[in-house]
């Protein structure tokens, strides 16, 4: 998704705040009340929704979407999906080029109006309501729009006078986030200096500015080399552990399932499956697998219901039959092998 950062329209840029030299505001991101004091300032995990106006219902699912579809011309780029992110999860969206992931993004993110369906975000209607649900969400686009000759402490205070974060906050809040995102020594670097992965990790702070509860990342982890990958993906468990919900897509599935909770899986526009990612590997393999290797022979792979037929199994082979059992293991299957079967390979 290539739309950029989403800030204030020009009417509504701060008074106090003179963009660097050329530069007009972009359009489209929402007043905030206050901004990013820390880590120190963050929710803790679990801590209990906002209360107010929208937040009604908002306690177990932070996202929820029902019959959302999307219809360009003949195109139907998302289909009739129907599913929900609980809150404090960091929750995958899987599919192949097409598959709806970007347009579902920009539906969220107050970009896109939906042709039919219901989305709420913390219990706001980014339709109806978008300024409140910028309020509450950061979203990383996966082209980073960079102005040129901006330094990067430049690049963050201009996105916090954006967000109405207030001027006395900013020295702090450009300090924390760069300590976050590990680039504190190329606070006075130009943007356009840095490497991907420092421009990747510049990008995630800026949706940091104004203390999202929600991050929805579009491709975070498109074009890293893998020690940027392993840095971005241990940065994101770190903002899943002080309680941000984090609703992420990326063709690198194995990325994807050491940090998903939950995941859901489209193709052609359609919802194909949603869960954790080794209960739906045990729905299409119709239960559990266990891989058993005994003493002398060749490993065997079992099928099971349920824990109870497991231990019945494992009972049956050491107690019953005697059998020297050196490993009972249940295989989890690999969210690589859980997208191929379920998916046709539709491109549109």
């Amino acid at each position: 998704m290539s739309d950029g950062p989403v800030l204030p329209p020009p009417s509504m840029a701060p008074p106090s705040i003179a963009p660097p030299s050329g530069l007009a505001p972009p359009s489209m991101a929402p007043p905030a009340p206050g901004g990013w004091s820390g880590p120190s300032a963050l929710p803790p995990p679990g801590a209990p929704p906002p209360s107010g106006p929208g937040s009604e219902g908002a306690a177990d699912a932070v996202i929820t979407i029902e019959g959302l579809s999307k219809q360009y011309g003949a195109l139907w780029a998302v289909r009739d999906v129907t599913m929900s992110v609980p809150r404090g999860s960091v929750f995958g969206l899987i599919g192949p080029n097409g598959a709806g992931k970007s347009t579902t993004f920009s539906v969220l993110a107050a970009l896109v109006r939906p042709t039919s369906g219901r989305v709420r975000v913390a219990g706001f209607d980014p339709v109806t309501q978008p300024f409140e649900v910028r309020r509450r969400m950061g979203y990383m686009p996966d082209v980073m729009g960079v102005y040129e000759n901006l330094a990067v402490d430049e690049y963050l205070r201009f996105f916090a006078a954006s967000y109405r974060v207030p001027r006395a906050r900013w020295n702090g809040l450009v300090d924390d986030l760069l300590e976050l995102v590990d680039l504190g020594e190329k606070k006075r670097s130009l943007v356009d200096s840095l490497s991907r992965g420092m421009k990747q990790r510049l990008s995630l702070a800026r949706s940091l500015v104004h203390d999202p509860e929600v991050l929805v990342l579009d491709e975070p982890a498109s074009g890293l080399d893998p020690r940027a990958r392993v840095e971005l993906r241990q940065l994101l468990t770190q903002l899943s552990g002080m309680g941000k919900t984090i609703v992420i897509s990326s063709h690198i599935l194995a990325e994807l399932e050491e940090m998903c909770s939950e995941v859901a899986i489209l193709e052609a526009g359609k919802l194909l499956a949603t869960g954790a990612p080794r209960e739906l590997f045990r729905t299409l393999s119709g239960g559990r697998t266990v891989r058993v290797r005994i003493a002398g022979q060749a490993d065997q792979t079992h099928v099971v219901v349920d824990e109870a037929d497991q231990r019945a199994l494992l009972r049956r082979l050491v107690i019953d039959e005697g059998l020297p059992v050196l490993e009972f293991i249940e295989e989890s299957g690999s969210l690589e092998s859980t997208f191929l079967a379920l998916t046709q390979g539709i491109v549109q």
